[in-house]
């Protein structure tokens, strides 16, 4: 019989909380770590594990296949490196530093570990996302032109040291990089703040990509409504879907298809691909050079937005 992996999970508030019910569910939950002492308590009572408040005497009191990384992103590269350290295979949501210099630091430390380091774009899991991936590897609907992305919810405080681009937008620069499988080399955007005074709350980010492709990306924490959708022009048709219903629709010239499927919870999907990957020693799907792009190209947006101006790259 297969060993059964251990996966640890530090940072169990907002999203957190969903790792520790996947990896429940996945029998691979080995234990959590909170700074918050009485949340790390009524995580391990619900959940029957170990509780740590420190990273350091986890990683040393357990032997761990891999830790998922949930805090908020200005300690991702503090926790992670502990990880990686600690000769640990590390998860870390998005994005994957507070700054590109961190991110550059953190694959070093990756690849001086001899351990995975991948980023949590769930969207990549989406099984709507994968349809449209396949579709566009497939060229059914000829060539992609141009990718517009809505993704908006009501900002609830739950986010505080970032602001929209790198906590939100980068989903989608992510999901743009991932569905044209090239880089941006040019990036315009607009951001500004109605709800904070220190972070932008909406922004609408332009990437140009080789041969008059465009991804546009709108983004906010202002409407009450959650949206989260995505349109791809092709030169055949048009792909659009919806990563919340799951729902993806083709159309061309000779009419519409909408294909019937089971719901699938993309994180589940997440958690079990990046599991496989540690039993068959392949590297997870989304790889640290696309954490590192990903938030390069958030930095080029926000600088973008700040100078008025658009930032030529060359990844």
């Amino acid at each position: 019989m297969a060993k059964q992996l251990k996966v640890g999970v530090v940072g169990t508030g907002g999203w957190g909380k969903n790792h520790l019910r996947v990896f429940s569910e996945l029998g691979t939950l080995a234990c959590l770590c909170d700074v918050d002492p009485e949340r790390a308590a009524a995580w391990s009572q619900k959940y029957g594990c170990k509780a740590y408040t420190d990273v350091e005497e986890m990683l040393s009191s357990e032997e761990l296949d891999a830790v998922t990384v949930c805090t908020p992103t200005v300690t991702h590269f503090e926790v992670a490196s502990k990880v990686l350290k600690g000769g640990v295979h590390a998860f870390v949501e998005k994005p994957l530093t507070a700054s590109s210099a961190e991110g550059r630091k953190l694959i070093e430390l990756a690849k001086d570990a001899g351990k995975f380091l991948t980023v949590g774009f769930i969207e990549r899991f989406n099984p709507a996302m994968v349809d449209a991936k396949a579709a566009i590897n497939s060229s059914t609907l000829g060539e992609p032109l141009l990718l517009e992305f809505h993704r908006e919810n009501k900002w609830e405080g739950r986010i505080t040291d970032v602001g929209i681009i790198p906590d939100t937008s980068v989903h989608d620069i992510d999901s743009a990089r991932w569905l044209l499988d090239e880089e941006p080399n040019v990036v315009f955007a607009r951001a500004g703040n109605v709800l904070s005074e220190r972070r932008e709350d909406f922004a609408v980010i332009t990437l140009g990509f080789e041969k008059q492709k465009s991804a546009f990306i709108m983004s906010n924490w202002v409407t009450p409504k959650r949206l989260r959708q995505l349109s791809v022009v092709c030169t055949k048709g048009v792909i659009t879907l919806d990563f919340i219903t799951q729902e993806i629709r083709f159309d061309n010239g000779s009419g519409t298809q909408i294909p019937r499927r089971q719901f699938m919870e993309p994180l589940m999907e997440e958690m079990k691909a990046f599991l496989e990957s540690i039993k068959s020693g392949k590297q997870p799907l989304v790889t640290p050079k696309d954490g590192l792009n990903n938030t390069i190209i958030a930095e080029a947006a926000l600088a973008s937005s700040k100078s008025g101006d658009p930032i030529y790259l060359n990844l």
